[in-house]
């Protein structure tokens, strides 16, 4: 009764996402991912030993399909067109710090997931070295403080996301006022 479909990684990590979201990381089991799938649940311990294994995993996937947008930051030009293709591909994916935050409950169970946690940490440093000549570029063209450290403006920036949206603003205004925030503080 459709128990052997056969699903892609895309759609195994989007149903992986939204069941994160929806029950976190203690409501969260294969059992329901399998539901979702319209599959056993064991079709998913084929793949994955533990729901570790398969969430870590699938945030190595969501870094590696937004390194591959950030790689791209060099094309745009000055650092103000960089600037905001930067603030366009951080808030494509603004539920992307509750997942960070998820992962850090994962348990180090198995050395997979030991494997895919220590990787994952790289790809984030990773991130921050690709964003050197962005940060150099902001401080030569005078957009960027030269006193402050890069990793604090990165950080600065990627933490930006992470600003709750308390009082419900339309999402576009309440992404430009992150974005005008950053780019020019909160001092008139």
């Amino acid at each position: 009764m459709g128990r052997d479909r056969k699903f892609s990684i895309t759609e195994l990590y989007e149903h992986t996402q939204a069941l994160l979201l929806e029950v976190g990381y203690e409501g969260f089991t294969f059992s329901l991912l399998a539901e979702r799938l319209h599959v056993a649940r064991g079709t998913i311990y084929k793949y994955f030993e533990n729901k570790d294994e398969l969430i870590t995993a699938f945030m190595i996937y969501e870094m590696n399909q937004f390194m591959k947008k950030l790689e791209q930051i060099e094309e745009k030009g000055d650092f103000e067109r960089q600037f905001t293709y930067l603030m366009e591909i951080i808030f494509e994916r603004t539920e992307i710090q509750e997942l960070i935050n998820i992962t850090k409950q994962v348990n180090t169970t198995n050395e997979k997931t030991v494997a895919n946690q220590t990787y994952f940490k790289s790809m984030s440093i990773n991130m921050y070295t690709c964003l050197q000549n962005f940060v150099q570029l902001g401080k030569q063209e005078g957009k960027l403080n030269p006193s402050l450290p890069d990793t604090m403006i990165l950080g600065f920036i990627f933490q930006s996301v992470a600003i709750p949206n308390h009082f419900q603003l339309p999402r576009e205004q309440w992404v430009q006022s992150i974005i005008e925030m950053v780019s020019n503080g909160i001092r008139t």
